[in-house]
């Protein structure tokens, strides 16, 4: 279970103190948004570690051991050396009171999750998959081949089988990011093109990356253009993909370098909208 997933489920069982970050001054480990959930014995989530977190979990507790009596409380913690951090910034916390009745209080904390289609469920698709898991994409996972996904569901990832695999490009959801590393140079050529042809008609990928070598983008180049794409279209595939400067060829080592990518990917459309 992801952080929130947790949460959820400790509130039906005992309240807990919710500390979320309302706003930052100067340096700060962590954003407003970011929470952690404090528990009698145990913590879910982080505002970012270090004595702000521990001064936070004792004041949390504090009003835990006294019942949580009135309404929610804020604070300002200074993060210079009363606190032994030389971040030289303020947080102002917000500290509330959470039971299994307060669920709009828990949706609130949740974070919109970034579509990815994902066509490829060979090793590198795996490992990546296994990033990707706690971070803030909702994953939609496409192969053609049967017995190729795990047995059991995971949280925001959706398994498709689909036979041909490019007609699944058809019905992804709008903004999606697009990774194609599937097992054969056939089919990926067939899904990049017919994520261009999306592209072409609603405009709607903003990024579509394809897994490969210098030579196999060469030869797609001159496929693409034979199946009647402009430069310009062929310009909006990434190949290879992953973030540059990271060596290494194994499944994990590209799904890290690949997660990057799409965290940059990310935060570059939050800070266009």
């Amino acid at each position: 279970m992801n952080a929130l997933e947790r949460l959820r489920a400790a509130v039906r069982q005992t309240p807990v103190c919710l500390v979320e970050v309302v706003a930052t001054q100067g340096s700060a480990p962590r954003g407003p948004g970011a929470w952690m959930a404090v528990q009698a014995e145990g913590l879910i989530g982080t505002i970012g570690g270090g004595h702000l977190e521990w001064e936070a979990t004792r004041l949390a507790r504090a009003w835990l051991a006294q019942g949580l009596p009135g309404p929610a409380r804020s604070l300002r913690l200074a993060l210079g050396p009363s606190l032994g951090q030389c971040c030289g910034g303020a947080v102002d916390l917000r500290l509330t009171a959470v039971g299994a009745a307060d669920g709009a209080v828990l949706d609130r904390l949740q974070v919109p999750h970034q579509p990815v289609a994902l066509f490829g469920a060979g090793h590198v698709g795996h490992a990546l998959v296994r990033v990707l898991q706690p971070l803030p994409f909702a994953v939609h996972w496409v192969d053609s081949r049967d017995g190729m996904f795990p047995a059991l569901p995971l949280p925001q990832v959706r398994f498709e089988h689909s036979e041909p695999v490019h007609a699944a490009v058809r019905d992804l959801p709008a903004q999606a990011l697009v990774l194609v590393m599937s097992f054969s140079h056939t089919e990926d050529l067939d899904i990049v093109a017919a994520c261009l042809r999306r592209q072409r008609e609603r405009g709607d990928l903003p990024f579509v990356g394809l897994i490969g070598s210098a030579t196999k983008w060469a030869v797609f180049q001159r496929r693409l253009a034979q199946r009647g794409f402009s430069a310009a279209e062929i310009a909006h595939i990434t190949c290879p993909i992953g973030l540059p400067g990271i060596p290494g060829k194994e499944p994990e080592v590209i799904a890290i370098a690949v997660a990057a990518q799409l965290l940059q990917l990310r935060a570059q459309q939050l800070a266009a909208a």
